[in-house]
């Protein structure tokens, strides 16, 4: 009974953007007042951390090359770590270490334990509502070197589908106050962040540590039993070229009571005509992405990869990326493999979106609007290095030149030893 219930105040919601709003509202002032008697019960436990990653969505990323790292190491085995999840039950097969606990996203338990935990490690913002006591350390270990622009560096007004500029700048700096220590891999990305986050108001330009991407040590310890048992677990033949095509979100693509959603500029029909016998690709799409895509008619050519944990692992099984204005590219770099870049609405995303970082000639790698450009260019992968191959070495030289498979330890050791 009550779950019809939910299902029927969900799909209402959904139909009437009010009544949405509503409900989001009640679950942020119920969240508020958890957190608040649970900050006045509990003390802080020094031996206690907390980690989330892409809001309780995966397991993935800085946070989880951090906690691995911890894990495999006696100098924390007295230590317990908590693992906030969306679904955690999706997420049990992942550990069999004893002293972590899995919780859920925004549940009693989550408030629970933010209040206790000395250390938080998250890789985007948590609510705004969980206020941090002096003795708790936040370390933000963010999710990519910016590609395009963030927080207080947007200058193009009108926000996106959800918030005002003024409000997402807004949603940054409440963060940022919480910060204790955010990481960053290169200089390049030291000084975005202290522009985006606006830390030099706040006097915090002191708390970016350089030390290279957790996230990326994989990068640089992965095997080829690794690749093979990779391929074997998503099912997809290891006799073909694997292209990873993974597109970013629109700030304009939403849908009331479904979220931000994509839309497909790219015509599959025409590259499983061209490509199929050679080539599969793996689809992934940004973890804000709301909506789902039937690929049922590209059976063994196209697979879709978008709730796929750790796209490190995508990563590594790929001989080719093609992206937009995604920041994978820039961890993708590491591997020294081939990378198209596919932006068929450049002028409307750099001019009434976002705008970049960084000019795109500096991008290793073609920039492409048309789709029939976009199968010549794969077709002349073979010819790439001939090309790119100076421009590529001066792009890792600037973005990724502390990135190891050292990263994780030293961030340990700055920010926790």
């Amino acid at each position: 009974m009550i779950k019809k219930l939910k299902v029927i105040i969900l799909n209402y919601a959904k139909k009437n953007h009010w009544f949405l709003v509503l409900l989001r509202r009640i679950k942020h002032i119920r969240g508020r007042i958890n957190y608040l008697i649970y900050n006045i019960i509990f003390k802080t436990d020094a031996k206690l951390i907390i980690f989330e990653s892409f809001m309780g969505r995966s397991y993935a990323d800085s946070p989880k090359a951090i906690y691995e790292n911890m894990v495999n190491d006696k100098k924390y085995g007295n230590y317990k770590f908590v693992w906030a999840f969306k679904k955690p039950n999706e997420k049990e097969k992942y550990f069999n270490n004893k002293n972590t606990i899995l919780i859920k996203y925004k549940s009693k338990e989550y408030y629970k334990y933010y209040s206790k935990a000395k250390y938080w490690i998250s890789n985007s913002r948590i609510p705004e509502y969980i206020k941090k006591r002096k003795d708790q350390v936040y370390i933000q270990t963010w999710h990519g070197t910016p590609l395009k622009r963030l927080g207080f560096d947007i200058k193009i007004e009108g926000g996106n589908a959800l918030n005002s500029v003024k409000e997402i700048q807004n949603k940054y700096l409440t963060d940022a106050k919480r910060y204790n220590f955010m990481i960053s891999p290169s200089k390049f990305c030291t000084k975005k962040f202290i522009s985006a986050f606006n830390l030099k108001s706040l006097k915090k330009e002191d708390i970016v540590i350089e030390e290279g991407y957790p996230r990326n040590d994989f990068l640089f310890k992965y095997t080829k039993k690794d690749v093979i048992k990779i391929k074997k677990e998503l099912n997809i033949p290891l006799n073909k070229k694997v292209i990873l095509y993974a597109p970013t979100w629109r700030d304009n693509q939403h849908t009331s009571g479904v979220g931000y959603t994509y839309r497909l500029g790219i015509d599959f029909d025409k590259l499983k005509a061209k490509l199929s016998k050679d080539y599969i690709i793996l689809f992934r799409t940004h973890y804000f992405i709301s909506n789902s895509f039937d690929f049922d008619k590209y059976k063994d050519f196209i697979y879709d990869v978008s709730d796929y944990d750790d796209i490190n692992h995508l990563y590594v099984i790929s001989d080719l990326l093609i992206t937009d204005y995604s920041s994978v590219f820039f961890d993708y770099a590491n591997l020294k493999r081939p990378m198209i870049f596919y932006m068929y609405d450049l002028d409307i995303y750099k001019n009434k979106l976002r705008d970049f970082y960084i000019d795109l000639p500096e991008l290793p790698g073609p920039i492409v609007k048309k789709e029939k450009d976009l199968i010549k260019e794969i077709n002349n992968i073979d010819n790439y290095f001939n090309k790119y191959k100076t421009k590529y070495m001066e792009f890792n030289n600037r973005y990724n030149y502390l990135d190891d498979d050292k990263a994780s330890k030293r961030v340990i050791e700055r920010v926790i030893e």
